[in-house]
């Protein structure tokens, strides 16, 4: 197990090359600033580092514990790096505090870091029993358990249907209630077992481990993740100079469809309909990179399994919003 004293073995970075190939054109020059909203371990901010030299990185994690692991990590660049403690839909006020107004790259590596999964005591894994917690960041908020055990019923239901997209929300949710009565859950391994035994065997034949979706929906509500990804896309899109690039890697179709959302809305025309020329305010303001979302190479998910389900999406800014 990886701890903050200890940082272990250092995961790949998932499509790192094409990230970096992404961002590049904008990260050449002296005084470029680029911002990695999710540390981590550190893999792409070390590579950010080391591909543009001249570049300052700004790393953002709500994860003490990435912030420690990373910090020892990224040492030798010194004073190009800044970690930040702090959610990535904080970047404007993190902007604010460090001064500066633009920056000229913002990358975002979406979903549960691999420290985060790796770490048993976390409970973001369905394979190994934990104590159910999955907050990213431990010193805040309320743990998976206390949603288990607190939520209405009908709102359990509602958060395994909108972020786990399951299927059989209303199954699992009624053996939820009917266990939590007679002792309150506090580890993963037995309502893994309970998901198991409320879905019907045809279900359990298909899709990986028939927990998947639930640990997913409480993962986002402990975290409030959609709604960070909401706010921080849109934030980080008005952080970025002209020429300023947004790479976005995400991993699940709720939060893919966020970014995707907001790229292509940024990349119209919004001017009314019949009007002969189109005033500059109307113009688009970015410039999409990808066509739909760019998927790692067979290779790749060979090598990192947990690469398989990425979708990379990304953009530059090409002018300035006009009131």
């Amino acid at each position: 197990m990886s701890t903050a004293s200890s940082p272990g073995p250092l995961h790949v970075p998932v499509m790192l090359q094409r990230c970096l190939d992404m961002l590049a054109p904008a990260l050449g020059a002296p005084g470029a600033v680029v911002v990695d909203c999710t540390l981590g371990l550190g893999g792409h901010s070390e590579a950010l580092l080391k591909r543009f030299p001249e570049a300052r990185l700004i790393a953002l994690d709500r994860d003490p514990a990435a912030i420690e692991l990373s910090a020892e990590r990224l040492a030798p660049y010194g004073e190009r790096a800044t970690l930040v403690h702090a959610v990535y839909d904080e970047l404007p006020d993190v902007l604010r505090r460090l001064r500066v107004p633009k920056v000229q790259g913002v990358l975002f590596d979406l979903g549960v870091s691999s420290m985060q999964l790796d770490e048993a005591g976390r409970g973001f894994a369905y394979a190994q029993d934990a104590p159910l917690d999955m907050r990213m960041d431990q010193t805040t908020g309320i743990s998976a358990a206390e949603v288990l055990n607190t939520y209405p019923p009908g709102d359990l239901v509602r958060l395994l249907r909108s972020y786990g997209e399951e299927k059989f929300a209303r199954k699992i949710v009624e053996a939820v209630v009917r266990e939590r009565v007679k002792e309150p859950f506090t580890d993963s391994a037995r309502l893994v077992e309970l998901i198991r035994d409320a879905l019907p065997q045809a279900a359990k034949r298909t899709g990986g481990n028939p927990a998947k979706r639930t640990f997913q929906a409480l993962r986002i509500e402990v975290n409030g993740e959609l709604a960070s990804v909401e706010r921080a896309i849109p934030a980080a899109v008005r952080s970025l100079a002209v020429g300023g690039r947004i790479a976005v890697l995400a991993y699940q179709s709720l939060e893919d469809r966020l970014v995707k959302q907001c790229l292509v809305a940024g990349a119209a025309i919004t001017a009314p309909t019949g009007l002969p020329v189109v005033p500059e305010r109307y113009q688009p303001r970015l410039k999409l990179l990808t066509r739909g979302a760019e998927l790692p190479s067979e290779e790749e998910i060979g090598e990192n399994r947990r690469a398989a389900p990425a979708r990379l999406r990304g953009a530059e800014r090409i002018r300035e919003d006009v009131e």
